[in-house]
C-alpha cells in the first residue's frame, strides 16, 4: 500500500512540474507547442530484467531452481538543461530510487542530489547489475560493507540509502569527485540513530581506458538484528562503522578488468577483501568471464571465503546477453553458522534490456 502511494505521489508531482514549467514558458511561440510532445521529449525510459536458473551442491546437498532477480524500471525527466529527477522501481522487491539533481556550475564540475540512490563506496556498487560480469553481481566484500544484503546488523539495502551528495568532474573528466551525507540506515526508512554517515569517493583516469577508485566512510550504525559475523553488537546497538577501499578499472578492445581492494570496521571487527574479475571478448559477441574474490568477514575468528567464477556470455542485442556461469566458493552460512566447506553451482541467466531516449534537454 505504502509503495502504490509513493508511486502516485511521484507521478502527481511530475505531472503538475511538468504543468508549471509549461505555464511559466508560455509565449507567442510557445502557445504553438503541443505540451504533450515537449513532455515527451523530456523523458526518458529504462528498464531490465534478469531472471535464470541455478544448480547448487552444498554440503551434500542439491538444488536447483528458477530464479527471477530483477525487474527494474526507472524513468529520468530532464526538466530543465540543469534540474532532473530520477524515480525507480523494482518490481520484484521495492522502490529503490528517488531524487533530484540540480547542475549548480555551467560545466559539470558540481551537481547536487536529494533523495534516494547508491552510495559512492567502492567501485562496483554504483554501476549497473547489466554492466557486471558476475550473475550474482557483485564482489562479496562490495556486498556485505556497501550495505547490498550480507550484512546482517544493516540488513538488506541494495547498496542504497538517503540523503544529500555533491559531486562533478573536471580537467577534461579525468577527474571526478563525490562527497555523500547520508542516513546510513537504508532505504525507505528514517535514521536510527541522530549519527550521520559519510562518503567520500575520488577517481582519476591517467590515460585512455584506465581509471583509479579510492573511497571511503565514515559513521555509526544501528543494528537492525544481530550478526553471525559481529557477536559483540546485538539488535538496537548503536555502532562504528567505517569502510575504505582502491580500486582499478581498465578497458581495451583486447579484454577488461576491474579489481578493489576494501577494509571496513564494525565495532570492534575488521573485516578485509579484495578481488579481480575480467572479460575477454572472443568475437562475434561472446566473452569469456572470469573472476576470484576473497573476503573475510571477521578477521579475529578467521571466516574467510574463497570464491572463483569462470563462464561465458554471449550479447545477442545491445546490452541484452545470455550467461552461463561456474562458481566455487570454500565457505558458507548455514543454520546460523559459518561453516568452511565446498560450495558448487552452475548458474545460468538471460537479460534483456530497453532504453527510451528523448530528443530535448532544454
Amino acid at each position: 500500500m505504502k509503495q502504490r502511494k509513493l508511486i502516485k505521489l511521484t507521478l502527481a508531482m511530475l505531472l503538475a512540474v511538468f504543468s508549471s514549467t509549461a505555464a511559466m514558458g508560455q509565449s507567442e511561440s510557445a502557445n504553438k507547442t503541443d505540451w504533450l510532445k515537449d513532455a515527451t521529449e523530456r523523458i526518458q525510459l529504462h528498464g531490465y530484467a534478469q531472471g535464470g536458473f541455478t544448480y547448487s551442491h552444498q554440503g551434500g546437498e542439491d538444488k536447483g531452481s528458477f530464479d527471477l532477480k530483477r525487474i527494474i524500471v526507472w524513468t529520468n525527466a530532464q526538466l530543465t538543461d540543469r534540474w532532473s529527477f530520477l524515480f525507480m522501481h523494482d518490481f520484484s522487491s521495492v522502490v529503490q530510487e528517488y531524487y533530484t539533481d540540480f547542475r549548480i556550475t555551467k560545466n559539470k564540475a558540481l551537481t547536487v542530489r536529494f533523495g534516494q540512490f547508491k552510495n559512492a563506496l567502492s567501485y562496483e556498487n554504483p554501476l549497473s547489475p547489466t554492466a557486471m560480469e558476475a550473475i550474482d553481481v557483485y564482489a562479496e566484500s562490495v556486498v556485505y560493507l556497501a550495505g547490498c544484503g550480507s550484512d546482517p546488523l544493516f540488513g538488506v539495502q541494495y547498496g542504497r540509502d538517503l540523503g544529500l551528495s555533491l559531486f562533478g568532474e573536471t580537467n577534461n573528466a579525468k577527474l571526478r569527485y563525490e562527497l555523500q551525507v547520508m542516513n546510513g540506515q537504508g532505504i525507505n526508512k528514517k535514521d536510527g540513530n541522530k549519527y550521520k554517515d559519510f562518503i567520500g569517493r575520488l577517481e582519476y583516469r591517467p590515460v585512455k581506458g584506465l581509471n583509479l577508485v579510492a573511497t571511503g566512510q565514515i559513521g555509526r550504525g544501528h543494528a537492525i538484528a544481530n550478526s553471525l559475523y559481529n557477536p559483540d553488537v546485538k539488535e538496537g546497538d548503536n555502532y562504528k562503522r567505517n569502510r575504505w577501499t582502491v580500486g582499478f578499472d581498465y578497458k581495451s578492445p583486447q579484454f577488461n578488468v576491474h579489481g578493489e581492494y576494501l577494509e571496513g570496521k564494525d565495532g570492534k571487527v575488521t573485516s578485509r577483501g579484495a578481488y579481480v574479475t575480467g572479460n575477454v571478448p572472443l568475437g562475434k559477441g561472446v566473452d569469456v568471464v572470469g573472476s576470484y574474490d576473497f573476503f573475510n568477514y571477521n578477521t579475529s575468528l578467521g571466516m574467510d571465503q574463497h570464491k572463483a567464477i569462470a563462464g561465458l556470455q554471449y550479447w545477442f542485442y545491445k546490452k541484452c546477453r545470455v550467461q552461463l556461469q561456474y562458481v566455487y566458493m570454500n565457505a558458507y552460512r548455514k543454520d546460523g553458522q559459518f561453516i568452511h566447506g565446498a560450495n558448487h553451482a552452475i548458474m545460468a541467466q538471460m537479460q534483456v534490456r530497453l532504453d527510451y531516449t528523448g530528443k530535448k534537454t532544454k
